[in-house]
């Protein structure tokens, strides 16, 4: 099944919402469920998930990913998937679940920003990304029974859902991508994915340390972002691994 078929048949299952649909919604430490869903998660960490963790806990990514992160690898694309490793309590609580609540808000992963929106995003027979919005509706959440109204748009601007959706639509365009042409991901190809796209402070030292800027054709201004700026060498990544699976990107080209 590839990964559209995936997206419409579990939209199939849930209340879609127009952009514009308006619903009400809080969450807050006055809501009496509060913290209540931040437990027993089989929660993705997207690559922009894992940047933002890293730069709040001021680990290196690839330690981010060891003390709190499990690989999958996707048995129809050979891709890695990382989710959040639960800890091992009764309740099988966050590992970022405190007293207050969650010890990393600020750069909290997208599907917990989100909620009680899922977002499904998909590209067409045009090659035109699709996005959809559904209700995640639990029993337990009380959230719904507050007065403040919103529309998925205006909730995922509030949410600071932007750059994530950004982010994890180029992924989701990379795995539609490598389906339909069906390239096999060798281990090789793996650890450079694994690299680009889930470790960027190491990834940015391996750019570094090559000299990989230097064989691509591109501004001055864009090859100091890169080894900068931690989020454009993510973005960065993302055209790295086009290149590495299909042999070409449309947002970096090689010297001559």
């Amino acid at each position: 099944m590839s990964t559209n078929d995936r997206t419409d048949a579990f939209l199939d299952q849930h209340s879609q919402l127009q952009p514009l649909d308006p619903f009400t919604f809080s969450c807050h430490p006055g809501v009496c469920c509060f913290n209540a869903c931040c437990s027993r998660l089989r929660l993705i960490l997207t690559p922009y998930d894992v940047y933002r963790l890293h730069c709040s806990l001021h680990l290196p990514s690839d330690q981010v990913l060891h003390e709190y992160a499990d690989l999958h690898i996707a048995p129809d694309t050979g891709l890695p998937c990382f989710h959040l490793r639960m800890l091992e309590d009764e309740k099988g609580s966050c590992p970022f679940l405190g007293e207050k609540g969650c010890s990393v808000y600020t750069n909290r992963p997208g599907a917990c920003r989100a909620y009680p929106l899922g977002r499904a995003a998909r590209i067409d027979t045009d090659g035109h990304k699709e996005e959809r919005f559904f209700f995640i509706r639990e029993n337990h959440c009380k959230g719904f029974g507050e007065h403040q109204t919103w529309t998925p748009t205006t909730w995922m601007a509030n949410q600071g859902l932007i750059p994530y959706n950004a982010s994890n639509d180029r992924y989701m365009s990379l795995m539609t991508r490598q389906q339909n042409a069906a390239v096999r991901i060798t281990p090789q190809k793996l650890g450079m994915v694994l690299m680009a796209l889930y470790n960027v402070d190491g990834f940015q030292d391996f750019i570094s340390r090559m000299s990989l800027l230097d064989r691509l054709d591109m501004t001055s201004a864009r090859k100091q972002a890169i080894l900068h700026e931690e989020e454009q060498t993510l973005a960065f990544g993302f055209d790295w691994v086009e290149m590495i699976l299909f042999g070409s990107s449309s947002n970096i080209r090689p010297l001559h």
